[in-house]
Formats: structure tokens, sequence, C-alpha cells
């Protein structure tokens, strides 16, 4: 395995943790309103080895004990269950961030993973504006978890454009039964698409009544915003 980056400390991305993240080159899909879109399209040296996040992980274990694996699109790398495999035989809890599309991969991690958050990004049927040719790997993965025993998430950055009222019922249909939900406030700035930098993200309020939808769907419903 080879990453981009690394933050050290990070108080929100894994429940109840406190977490070092790391960051995985390349990815499957090219969502327009990307933050992290130069790990997709222009990955660049130096990249971390895992000896040397292994060496950072050992120095700050007084601190940190556990580990989150984002991108990009960490499922993308075929050396990732091994490597989550390493971390867990040091005793670190591992979340693993993902958009889907790649069950198999993800199978062989669960065996050593905490927590999952799957994106579910938007409406089956504009996922093809996100580059996904198919998404039946992507429905796979949903059921995956939902009769697996790894905790997990789904979640949605709510996108103007790809989060809106008519698309929460058919992503709460994608999700029917699922153990939680997230909504993630989208923050214009710095995105793959550049017209994406100037686009107002929806009030609190818009985000709730999001939230009231899909509890038709999942009982527990959260909100990041």
């Amino acid at each position: 395995m080879k990453f981009s980056g690394i933050q050290k400390t990070s108080l929100i991305d894994f429940p109840d943790r406190i977490a070092t993240v790391l960051f995985t080159p390349g990815c499957n899909l090219r969502c327009p309103f990307c933050h992290n879109w130069r790990l997709v399209l222009e990955p660049k040296p130096p990249f971390l080895n895992e000896e040397t996040v292994f060496k950072i992980l050992e120095s700050r274990r007084k601190y940190v004990d556990a580990v989150v694996i984002t991108g990009g699109e960490p499922t993308v790398h075929k050396d990732l269950p091994n490597f989550i495999k390493n971390l867990k035989e040091r005793d670190f809890s591992v979340k693993l961030d993902t958009d889907g599309f790649f069950p198999q991969i993800l199978e062989e991690c669960l065996p050593h993973v905490d927590y999952v958050a799957l994106d579910v990004k938007t409406s089956i049927e504009k996922y093809a504006l996100l580059g996904a040719r198919d998404t039946a790997d992507f429905l796979r993965t949903i059921e995956i978890l939902k009769k697996g025993n790894v905790d997990y998430e789904f979640r949605a950055t709510v996108v103007p454009g790809f989060v809106d009222t008519e698309d929460i019922p058919k992503m709460g249909e994608l999700v029917k039964g699922g153990k939680r939900f997230a909504f993630q406030q989208f923050v214009p700035g710095d995105t793959l698409d550049k017209t994406f930098n100037s686009v107002k993200p929806y009030p609190p309020d818009v985000i709730a009544r999001f939230a009231e939808i899909m509890k038709k769907y999942v009982a527990n419903v959260t909100l990041r915003v």
C-alpha cells in the first residue's frame, strides 16, 4: 500500500474515537463536487509506504489507537485487505470509508474492520453523472453491510443538484432497513468541477427535512451540518 497523505489526529472521522486518517490515491468515480480531487486525478509523490505509516502510528500509540482509511477510494487497491489485517494485528481499531464499487475487496477487509462508512451519493439514476457505468456492485455492497456483522453507516453529502427532495425517497429505498444514515453538509470550494465552488449549500432546516423523510426508511438518522 502507498498513501498520499496522513492526518495524524482527527476527532470527527471515527465515531467516538480519536483517530489517525490515511488517504489513498486514485478513485473509480469522478464526482464533480469532490474536494480530494487531487488524490483522484493527480496523485503525486512523495507517497507514504506501509513501513513509514506503521512507524508513525506506533510513535503515537499513546494518543491514538484508531485508524481511518479514506481517499480517493481505498478499495481500488488490491493490497488493502492485507494492510488492514496488519493494522488489526497491531491492535488498532479500523474504520474504512468507501464508495462501495468493489465489494470483493470490501469482503476481504471486513473480518479486520470495526466500522464502515458507505457513501450513498445520490439516487441510483444520477450515479452516471459521477462516472459510474454500472451500479450492480454498489448495490451488492449495501446488502453486504445490511446483512453482515460489522458496524456501519450509510452517509450522504448533501450537494444541491445531487441530493434534492425528490432524491431522498429513492436513496431511502436503496438503504431501507439499514442501521443508520448520516447527512453531511456540503462545503463549497476547491472542487473537481469549479462550478461547484460557488454552489450555495442547503440551510440546516432543509437538511433536517431530508432527515425526516429518511426516517421512514432508516430509524437512526443523524445530521452533521
